[in-house]
């Protein structure tokens, strides 16, 4: 909620951009860089799951606010609701989700050599290691990429100058059950349900409440620790 405020706070302050064509393209880099924020914005919103007709309401109170109108309502007398609709919203957004994620589940449990853990989770090998197995006790340098269901990345350790460092009893739970079945060397996909990544909380602005995480991790090495 912090952070759809503070970014619609700064969209409503660059006025010296009013007169740009919202239908243009964007051509210098400080255009682009606004349009980024509609894009930062609109992600922040995403939890709120608005129609397009909801959406106009909020456009029309943005421009409102941002032409210095008489607002039509007491923002701070409507603090408490807008968070109120953002929780309500959330559990629609949420279920959305993990329908999406189920589908996308069965999906790839159907691919070859794909196998369900334990806990619900579809682990499928890429590249088959040779090395050892890792431990719940050990630690592990992984490289790894993290995305939803659509290909969306919200993390990637090769961007990093060194591999992640990730000790196996401090993870999540689809990963301690999935780590341990990956030889180093090896490079496996992972599919992580809702219920053992984010749960309905998500973390926006980009990973959704319900979402399906999909993560392809590279083993590299068992660190020996003192």
């Amino acid at each position: 909620m912090r952070f759809v405020v503070s970014c619609l706070v700064t969209l409503l302050s660059l006025g010296a951009t009013a007169s740009f064509v919202a239908a243009q393209e964007p051509a210098t880099d400080e255009q682009k860089t606004l349009y980024a924020l509609g894009l930062a914005v609109n992600q922040s919103l995403s939890n709120f799951g608005l129609s397009e007709p909801e959406f106009e309401i909020v456009k029309s109170g943005i421009t409102d606010g941002f032409l210095k109108r008489p607002a039509k309502v007491d923002l701070q007398a409507f603090r408490a609701k807008i968070s109120q609709l953002q929780e309500a919203r959330a559990v629609v957004v949420a279920e959305v989700e993990k329908k999406a994620g189920a589908a996308f589940l069965a999906k790839v449990a159907a691919e070859p050599g794909a196998k369900k853990t334990e806990s619900g989770a579809i682990l499928k090998t890429i590249k088959e290691g040779n090395g050892a197995t890792p431990k719940i006790t050990d630690m592990v340098k992984v490289h790894y990429q993290g995305a939803l269901i659509d290909g969306t990345l919200f993390d990637n350790s090769t961007k990093q100058s060194e591999p992640a460092s990730l000790r196996v009893n401090e993870m999540s739970k689809c990963w301690v059950e999935s780590i341990q079945q990956i030889k180093v060397g090896g490079r496996s996909k992972l599919v992580c349900p809702s219920n053992l990544a984010f749960r309905d909380k998500g973390l926006p602005p980009l990973i959704k409440p319900g979402a399906t995480l999909v993560f392809d991790i590279e083993l590299l090495e068992i660190v020996a620790t003192k």
